[in-house]
């Protein structure tokens, strides 16, 4: 058994963040299951919103985020992360994080995405993300005080009342070794998820392939509430071409003047929106689906080719290089694009602190549900939700007495075996994964959700009897984490009656007169209302 100050679970921008806040005073392990720049993180390419120009306030920015998120956002909470953007920039500048600076060197280059009325995306080229999560992974990687375990895979949480005790917290997880095949016990006095969204529950997806909702998962079976998860956002702009997988093209582009087209080169975006290219993420992912459905095309085209090539090369240096590697001169033609699944707006339910309603257990990212988002998310807010939740949850974890941590049991293999084939997992995953996108995706109907529920519940039944007979491994746990969260969308989105933000009903085209969130209880919650720390509450 090893223990721990504080176990972090993942490794992407939130997680990093978080580690690098403890160090100097908490022994801190963090756990991510490939190599430590592998998250969503280090895919982002737009930037970091943050009200940082003469122009702009920090009213202007929460009304933004208000608007996007189609009345579900919490106030409070929108107001703490927006007036805390910029100490987290300039946290991230002394970092070292070279974001792109003017041409005359007067200042920081902003940018402009959809839903923003301002130039307030403060960005590295596009590629904000690899340039933030090279940087802290560096500073993580020499820390002494941070014991880092690559290619481990959190498997799931240990409770108190796991191993019989009458007390109610979080103790650690259960984390497999995937180069050994070794379960390691690892005990903590905090425990944080940080493991990002479930974007691979989708057939199409702009996540990279760890994005599979362990966090969410292992926090709903560990007793703790879920909320807002019918909110999947598609990003309207993902690459289309046969040897593109999950390349994103970045909502910049559209903030710096790119057009959307038909295959005939006409625009359409003003039949759907008076605000054309630069409406919120959820409008475009909708009226781009609209278009291909009723033209049967399989694409539309995202056209930046009448701006100034040197314009181009130096604001979309990677989105060049990748789309010329393909044959499409960004300079000259338009780039094939398609929606697919971007981003996890619900999650773990959690309060300014980023707590849980496990004692000791915390959620920060796009593991968590913190009413900033509401029923769509405003573009580049992610970023700065993880810095500014990341930063929050160690204050708390700083200002918390410390606690002893009782032996844990190790893991039981004794009644398992070695699997004599794995074609289940890869088959139940690939149909997971295929059904969500067609039933659970851009538009819903009643009919599509209870298929879809109906397939999980089949495969679930199926994916149970593996993990409870064979030795685990990587593939099984993800595919048991996502069969989880695509429950937990389905009916969330069944819960809502009405269409709002990300989620579209054709059964209920109308938006309700009240924003309620959607928030489901697991069966084993109420045994949690003896928590200490009050989290006993319903976002309203």
């Amino acid at each position: 058994m090893l223990k721990f100050d504080v176990l972090i679970i993942g490794s992407g921008l939130a997680g990093l963040t978080l580690a690098l806040h403890l160090a100097q005073s908490r022994r801190v392990c963090l756990v991510t299951k490939r190599k430590l720049n592998n998250s969503a993180s280090s895919w982002a390419q737009g930037g970091i919103a943050a009200v940082l120009a003469d122009d702009d306030s920090i009213e202007v920015h929460i009304q933004d985020t208000l608007i996007a998120g189609a009345g579900l956002c919490d106030p409070e909470v929108t107001r703490f992360v927006v007036e805390h953007s910029r100490q987290m920039v300039e946290w991230l500048i002394q970092q070292g994080v070279p974001f792109t600076r003017e041409k005359d060197d007067s200042g920081f280059h902003l940018t402009r995405e959809g839903g923003h009325s301002r130039r307030r995306i403060i960005h590295a080229a596009d590629a904000t993300g690899q340039a933030v999560q090279e940087t802290l992974a560096e500073r993580v990687r020499h820390h002494p005080g941070i014991t880092v375990l690559e290619d481990h895979i959190a498997v799931d949480l240990i409770t108190a009342r796991k191993i019989g005790k009458r007390s109610q917290r979080c103790l650690g997880a259960y984390v497999l070794d995937q180069r050994s095949g070794r379960v390691v016990t690892i005990g903590a006095q905090h425990t944080v998820l940080a493991t990002g969204g479930a974007g691979k529950v989708y057939l199409y997806t702009t996540n990279p392939d760890v994005a599979t909702g362990d966090g969410i998962a292992m926090g709903w079976r560990a007793g703790c509430r879920v909320a807002n998860m019918e909110f999947v956002q598609f990003h309207p702009t993902c690459l289309y071409h046969p040897q593109a997988k999950s390349f994103l093209i970045t909502e910049a582009v559209r903030g710096e003047g790119g057009l959307l087209k038909l295959p005939d080169g006409s625009r359409f975006m003003h039949n759907h929106d008076p605000r054309a290219e630069l409406a919120p993420r959820d409008i475009v992912a909708r009226a781009i689906d609209f278009e291909m459905k009723k033209r049967g095309i399989d694409c539309v085209y995202l056209d930046i080719s009448h701006r100034p090539a040197d314009f181009i090369l130096s604001h979309f240096p990677t989105i060049y290089r990748r789309c010329f590697e393909l044959g499409i001169d960004i300079t000259r033609q338009p780039i094939p694009v398609v929606p697919a699944a971007h981003y996890t707006c619900g999650g773990l339910l959690t309060d300014m602190d980023g707590r849980t309603d496990l004692p000791h257990l915390y959620a920060i990212g796009e593991t968590a549900c913190t009413g900033l988002h509401g029923a769509n998310r405003l573009a580049s807010n992610s970023l700065l939700e993880c810095l500014v939740f990341a930063h929050a949850a160690a204050k708390d974890i700083l200002a918390r007495r410390s606690v002893e941590v009782p032996e844990l049991p190790d893991w039981d293999e004794s009644r398992v075996t070695d699997a004599d084939e794995e074609v289940v997992i890869t088959h139940n995953w690939s149909e997971l994964r295929r059904f969500m996108w067609n039933y659970v995706g851009i538009v819903r109907t009643n009919k599509r959700l209870a298929r879809a529920l109906h397939r999980i519940n089949l495969l679930r039944d199926e994916v149970h009897e593996f993990y409870s007979n064979f030795r685990i491994n990587g593939n099984l746990i993800e595919l048991r984490n996502l069969l989880q969260v695509a429950e937990l969308i389905v009916k969330s989105a069944m819960e809502r009656h009405e269409s709002r933000g990300l989620h579209f009903s054709k059964d209920y085209p109308d938006m309700l007169p009240d924003a309620i969130p959607t928030v489901l209880e697991p069966s084993n919650y109420y045994s949690l209302l003896d928590r200490t720390h009050g989290r006993n509450r319903t976002r309203s």
